[in-house]
């Protein structure tokens, strides 16, 4: 049996096909975009007095009426947008005593560090697709509660 040879517009085609295929996995490794969201918990019906705290959007709440948290109310207390470039690792400043520390692992995957008064609270890392949240919390006085959802937004 004779080995063929492959005519060279053959091999040329080849090559073009696999450059576009590396691009399109470098076209893949973009920025994940996210928005971080502080929340804060309660069974009262209106936020504290003198606090510009908002109702949550509905899509949040239905996310937390699936979870185990017994809070009959939610307010975000704040919400930042950022963006984390493949490899890196984002510090995002939520309030004057939290932090969150996004970095971008393989594909969807993300390492989420909470770091509430200078130390950190929870660590975790998991898969993040696009449109899901995770959800971050800890404990607070007088009965409330705080948590951090992060959501992907890209």
């Amino acid at each position: 049996m004779r080995a063929k040879l492959i005519p060279a517009t053959s091999l040329l085609w080849i090559t073009a096909l696999a450059l576009l295929a590396c691009a399109e996995v470098r076209a893949q490794a973009a920025d994940l975009k996210f928005q971080a969201f502080l929340l804060w918990g309660t069974d009262d019906n209106k936020p504290p007095e003198g606090k510009a705290y908002k109702p949550i959007d509905p899509e949040i709440s239905k996310k937390l009426k699936d979870l185990p948290l017994k809070w009959a109310h939610w307010f975000e207390v704040n919400r930042v947008a950022f963006a984390v470039p493949p490899g890196a690792t984002k510090e995002v400043p939520i309030s004057e005593k939290c932090q969150l520390n996004v970095k971008q692992l393989v594909g969807p995957e993300v390492e989420v560090s909470l770091v509430g008064k200078g130390k950190e609270v929870v660590k975790r890392k998991q898969s993040l697709p696009k449109g899901e949240m995770l959800v971050l919390g800890g404990n607070a006085p007088n009965s409330t509660a705080w948590l951090v959802l992060l959501k992907r937004i890209e």
